[in-house]
């Protein structure tokens, strides 16, 4: 990781924090279970050892008065490792159940905004020899790539730990006054009005760059235009949020995914993609959701980071939109009709034109956009977030314990009574299905529906089941190598 980060957020990473509401935190994290009992002192003392590599995890948000600009990161100048480092343990049994139960209560808390935006809980008395992490890091400090890159900095890719990085006699610079915070905000309004206008003069000599995004942007827009131009249909998961939430885990073969790629055409996103439209088809079926109407529209974030820029923490996100095939009831055509979109979204550049735009915005005043996102949700784009984050392909430690599992755990927002998040690890495809119990009363059936449509896909491509294990399905039982196992939280 970098030790020199960016001081002030960009508008971005200040828009997760501007659309938080009590009942709707916008950190995203984690579920990882261990082989063994990960011992907590250790735990604290390997994460201490790190810190150093992720100077991020000292630094707390600063509103700058009267909004004159985006927040600051600055040294907390009382971090202590042992105030975000948590210790649980599971009563007896400890079943699956039981941890993601547990997990669920903990990962709804909203983070305390008083100190660095990031917490972590050591969960010992998981049944089978097991222990559990869940880690939570606010949004506004990750995406999900980043997200990634924290998580190889405080793992290890062999039982022995690596070495500790040299101590950097860390001492916290004194948190600003009002006055100074004034002051640096003007200076930095003035700086981005002078790179705003720099660019206007340097497209006057050299006018094709800007004619180009304009194009995209354009042929992005009106080839979108049937459908953008109509609000996303209202489903049964568009709801006004509350507090509480439900989860719903599967785990899937990764080389059997590859392969139904290989077999049918199409990227793994692809196919991530025709399972989840297949688990929607019938869900919505059974909940009296005509087919044959209009599709519901997802948003797919895009890792935009440029080379050079990996490390930098922070959101370098666009979106593609697109709907999704849920009429379509062959399980191969359903991936190829997700294929056909995908790639017309990729011609036509629309997560180029997209982040275009949004960099436009950016250049409007922080308090328009902490004004704006803070109004009630009016949300009419879509109906859920899906984001697929490739994760290691190789196993990892923590102080020389295997990670066994790593599911993903996402925000809810925008009145999205549903979000789906998608990572692979060690050979693993693993779904994490987030929502509001109000919009998905029954979220271990949907997950359940997810395993089908992988299923069904996977005999469509004639792919053969692989010898990769598969987790523990949800009453506690091991699953058959036919059997993707689906573990639930209600």
């Amino acid at each position: 990781m970098p030790r020199e980060l960016n001081h002030r957020m960009t508008a971005q990473d200040a828009a997760f924090l501007y659309l938080e509401r009590p009942h709707a935190p916008m950190h995203i994290g984690s579920l990882g279970v261990y082989e063994g009992q990960i011992p907590f002192t250790r735990f604290v003392e390997h994460i201490e050892s790190r810190i150093p590599l992720i100077p991020r995890y000292r630094q707390r948000v600063m509103f700058v008065p009267f909004g004159l600009a985006h927040p600051t990161w600055e040294d907390d100048p009382e971090f202590d490792v042992r105030r975000h480092i948590h210790y649980a343990e599971l009563p007896g049994p400890g079943t699956d159940d039981q941890l993601r139960d547990f997990a669920l209560e903990l990962f709804k808390e909203p983070l305390d905004r008083s100190k660095p935006l990031w917490e972590m809980h050591v969960i010992h008395g998981v049944e089978g020899d097991r222990s559990a992490i869940l880690s939570k890091v606010h949004h506004c400090m990750v995406d999900g790539v980043s997200g990634i890159e924290l998580l190889m900095t405080v793992v290890d890719i062999t039982p022995e730990p690596a070495s500790p990085p040299e101590p950097d006699n860390w001492m916290p610079k004194p948190l600003p006054t009002n006055a100074q915070q004034i002051s640096d905000a003007i200076a930095d309004n003035w700086a981005q009005a002078r790179e705003f206008w720099q660019e206007a003069f340097e497209g006057m000599f050299d006018p094709r760059p800007r004619v180009q995004r304009g194009l995209d942007v354009m042929r992005s827009l009106n080839n979108a235009s049937p459908w953008l131009s109509r609000p996303a249909p209202r489903t049964p998961f568009t709801t006004q949020l509350g507090r509480d939430r439900c989860v719903a885990f599967s785990e899937m073969s990764f080389p059997e995914i590859r392969e139904i790629r290989s077999s049918l055409g199409g990227t793994v996103n692809d196919v991530v993609l025709a399972i989840l439209s297949g688990a929607l088809r019938v869900y919505l079926q059974e909940k009296g959701y005509n087919l044959d109407g209009p599709e519901p529209r997802i948003a797919i974030p895009v890792n935009i980071r440029q080379e050079g820029e990996e490390g930098a923490l922070g959101n370098r996100i666009s979106m593609m939109l697109t709907p999704l095939p849920i009429g379509e009831a062959d399980p191969g055509k359903r991936l190829e009709a997700v294929c056909e979109r995908l790639n017309s979204l990729k011609d036509e550049n629309q997560a180029s034109a997209i982040e275009s735009f949004t960099r436009a915005t950016s250049y409007a005043p922080a308090a328009w956009h902490q004004f704006t996102l803070g109004l009630p949700p009016f949300n009419v784009a879509v109906n859920m977030i899906c984001t697929n984050v490739p994760g290691p392909m190789i196993p990892l430690y923590s102080v020389g314990h295997l990670l066994l599992a790593h599911y993903p755990l996402v925000p809810l927002s925008l009145d999205m009574g549903i979000g789906v998040g998608v990572t692979s690890y060690n050979h693993k495809l693993y779904f994490g299905l987030m929502a509001d119990p109000k919009a998905v009363p029954d979220i271990e059936h949907l997950g359940h529906l997810i395993d089908e449509s992988y299923l069904a896909l996977r005999d469509a491509a004639g792919v053969r089941p692989s010898d990769v294990a598969l987790g523990p399905s949800t009453n506690g039982a091991t699953a058959d190598a036919k059997t993707p196992a689906t573990q639930t939280v209600a």
